[in-house]
């Protein structure tokens, strides 16, 4: 008799999250980390599993795990593939055993709420509002297996399903949802530029923007996302060692992206169960290594213009699972090399500190493997990302909100006043105001700008110099407005006084 016929007796009903998973009818939750769910679902019956989902975090993905499975009492047996290098990186596998094999304690989130915390070495949080006393029955009731592969899961499944059914261990039960709402400022929708020194000041910088201006919309899975489209993210000077902060308030550490960063520069063979790697898309997936390709036309042709690498397959569109990077550019100019990489979606908390920094490893080694080749002795130049869908997801929003608070004064503080427009120098001859524009560094004149009208001069600055800075904008202003009240007041004007 067919599932369709039979009147099942379990089904589980997800009320978190539920897009994201793939649900039936029997007594198993099966949790694949990283690896692809439909991987597993194609290999059981409907009847034999009754959720199958990832999980990729344990600080945001165990808390709306636990809820469904609180809501779902039926479910007496899990089941934790640990299987890909992702999955070790996360140790969100890890965190979801720990909790139900070690239990959990009273403590604060890293937003500084009270929370449940995993009894782990990797950092794992449960939402308060679930009863204590419930998380404690749950952890009782279910019986949990690891698995290292789909073939172990997908048995470890069925024998699960071979036993007789089990009683619900309690009634189904939902908790209240913490919701927070930002204030949004008006700004503009499309096209951004955000400049740091380094990856970490700069993502706050990016988390700033996003969480002053981005427009809240749903996104394809459950839940909102704030997004700014088209931000562009220039990194000057990030040290080759790369920088990080003291306390290190980034989402990744030095042992994380010591292994991601070998996502990107090494190829992978095919595995099941997983889409796909950047390393390898850029070195096997069209038959081209396209990082040695890009390394040799640079050689041979230094000042080409054609030192790209694409992720992109035109095969995504069908089989679903695209990459978010897309899109490499490598470029020399005078003696300096840059890279500009495009992100179709970028989750710019929990992904782009790792994603900036595995580009930036890329963009050294091409570097490194020119001067190793060739006479070419090139510099680092700055590292470009362009996000077109640039945003943070509504479960992070309280930790943005936090690292703001903490952190972005005092890097919008740390100014050296350099503007690539150049510096203007202001005088007051003949009865009018003059402002000379000189390069940056060699002070060479270049444009000078003469009237009454301070409103007026300011309006041909930024018609002339568009790129100018904001808050140098907001220097000459005042200073054109006090050479204007001294000019009508027959007084001496000097400026910055």
């Amino acid at each position: 008799m067919s599932i369709a016929q039979a009147s099942p007796r379990f089904q589980y009903i997800p009320h978190y999250k539920p897009n994201q998973l793939l649900c039936g009818y029997g007594q198993t939750a099966i949790i694949t980390g990283w690896t692809v769910k439909q991987s597993i679902a194609k290999r059981l019956e409907i009847e034999e599993y009754a959720v199958i989902g990832n999980l990729y975090s344990a600080t945001r993905g165990i808390s709306p795990l636990l809820r469904n499975l609180i809501a779902n009492p039926h479910v007496r047996f899990l089941v934790i593939l640990n299987a890909t290098k992702e999955d070790r990186n996360s140790g969100s596998g890890e965190c979801l055993r720990d909790f139900f094999m070690k239990g959990f304690t009273l403590g604060k989130s890293d937003t500084g709420r009270d929370a449940w915390i995993v009894n782990s070495p990797v950092t794992g949080y449960i939402d308060i509002e679930i009863d204590g006393e419930v998380l404690e029955k749950l952890r009782q009731s279910i019986e949990v297996r690891d698995a290292r592969s789909i073939e172990e899961t997908v048995q470890t499944v069925k024998s699960f399903y071979q036993r007789q059914p089990v009683e619900a261990w309690g009634e189904a039960l939902t908790f209240p949802v913490l919701e927070t709402m930002p204030s949004i400022l008006p700004g503009t929708r499309y096209g951004h530029r955000i400049e740091g020194k380094n990856i970490a000041e700069t993502w706050v910088k990016i988390l700033h923007r996003i969480k002053t201006t981005g427009t809240i919309r749903p996104t394809g899975y459950d839940g909102k996302w704030q997004e700014l489209i088209d931000l562009m993210a220039v990194v000057t000077d990030e040290p080759a060692d790369f920088y990080f902060p003291e306390p290190n308030y980034l989402p990744i550490d030095r042992a994380f992206i010591e292994e991601y960063i070998s996502q990107i520069l090494d190829d992978s063979p095919y595995t099941e169960g997983v889409k796909y790697t950047y390393g390898q898309r850029l070195r096997s997936w069209f038959g081209r290594d396209q990082i040695e390709q890009v390394i040799a036309k640079l050689i041979g042709e230094i000042d080409a213009a054609s030192g790209v690498m694409s992720l992109w397959d035109v095969k995504d569109h069908e089989k679903g699972g695209s990459p978010c990077l897309n899109h490499i550019w490598v470029r020399v100019v005078d003696n300096e090399l840059s890279l500009t990489a495009v992100l179709r979606s970028n989750d710019m908390f929990a992904a782009w500190p790792a994603n900036a920094m595995g580009l930036r490893a890329l963009q050294q080694h091409i570097r490194d493997a020119i001067a190793d080749r060739s006479e070419y002795n090139l510099t680092m130049g700055p590292l470009i990302t362009l996000s077109q869908s640039a945003h943070i997801y509504d479960d992070t929003w309280e930790n943005v909100d936090k690292l703001i608070a903490n952190q972005y004064e005092r890097i919008i503080n740390q100014r050296d006043f350099y503007d690539p427009s150049g510096n203007f120098l202001i005088e007051i001859e003949a009865g009018q105001i003059v402002i000379q524009q000189t390069t940056p560094g060699s002070g060479e004149v270049v444009a000078c700008y003469t009237g009454k009208n301070p409103l007026k001069i300011i309006r041909e600055i930024c018609t002339a110099s568009p790129a100018i800075i904001p808050e140098h904008i907001g220097y000459l202003g005042i200073e054109l407005q006090k050479a204007y009240d001294c000019l009508k007041g027959d007084r001496a004007y000097i400026q910055d006084r």
